[in-house]
């Protein structure tokens, strides 16, 4: 199964504050284990949300929202994309992660959804047209 591990935004990844040599040698040796596991398929920090923006939509209209945004504790400062046996495998690679942030910080795992999950709405001529774009971008 294929989740997305959300490490969420502290006060300090919102206002720039940059990782610590040893907290970057620790989640770069974290990286490492992953990727020799065959778990990591992606990852990568974020900039904080005001250099971000939002594009707010409603029917046909489209807004562009510039950052900050509010709810600090709502906002993702980085994320990873694994491939695991299960939910409880995801949780037993969080726990051995070090703490992504230098104070209190949460990471919040979520399932992707699979192409069996749309059921029949997945036509199979769509199902051809999701193998294509996989294939072009290599995910």
């Amino acid at each position: 199964m294929r989740v997305m591990v959300l490490v969420k935004a502290t006060e300090d990844s919102e206002a720039g504050v940059m990782p610590s040599t040893q907290l970057i040698e620790a989640m770069l040796a974290f990286n490492e284990e992953l990727v020799h596991a065959g778990v990591m398929q992606a990852g990568d920090g974020l900039k904080p949300s005001s250099e971000g923006k939002r594009m707010a939509f409603n029917g046909s209209d489209r807004t562009v929202v510039d950052g900050p945004f509010p709810g600090v504790s709502e906002l993702v400062a980085g994320f990873w994309i694994w491939d695991v046996a299960s939910m409880d495998d995801a949780v037993k690679w969080v726990r051995r992660c070090p703490n992504p942030m230098p104070g209190p910080s949460e990471i919040e795992i979520r399932p992707l959804y699979e192409m069996e999950d749309f059921g029949e709405a997945l036509t199979p001529e769509l199902v051809e047209q999701e193998e294509r774009l996989r294939e072009s971008t290599g995910s």
